[in-house]
């Protein structure tokens, strides 16, 4: 993936990255509209600014995650950021970690006697 200065452009980003980046800036703008709270005041809350904020709900690429789990915890809705990629919730990563049970991680090191 090509990353710009910027952040990830869109037109690189696979479509289920998009997709779900915008699904996330609009379930922040409907969170905070429920509030009935302006976007100065989510800002205001999460530390950001309010065009930060814009950015975010337009589900924008370049933003980066610090910035969704700020507007997020403003609202009391980042507990479950954490557990995103948890171990115990990585189902193929646990599968493929018990397949290895029992195997070395690194190959041996054979020694040679040339010096």
């Amino acid at each position: 993936m090509t990353r710009s200065a910027r952040g990830l452009r869109p037109e690189n980003a696979p479509a289920a990255v998009r997709q779900t980046i915008s699904r996330l800036g609009a379930n922040i703008a409907t969170a905070r509209v429920n509030r009935r709270w302006r976007q100065e005041d989510l800002a205001a809350k999460a530390g950001i600014t309010r065009r930060v904020i814009i950015r975010i709900e337009a589900g924008h690429l370049g933003v980066g995650i610090g910035a969704y789990v700020a507007a997020l915890w403003a609202m009391g809705l980042h507990q479950e950021v954490g557990e995103v990629a948890s171990p115990e919730r990585d189902v193929e990563g646990q599968t493929l970690a018990a397949a290895r049970l029992g195997q070395r991680v690194r190959p041996p090191t054979e020694l040679d006697d040339e010096f």
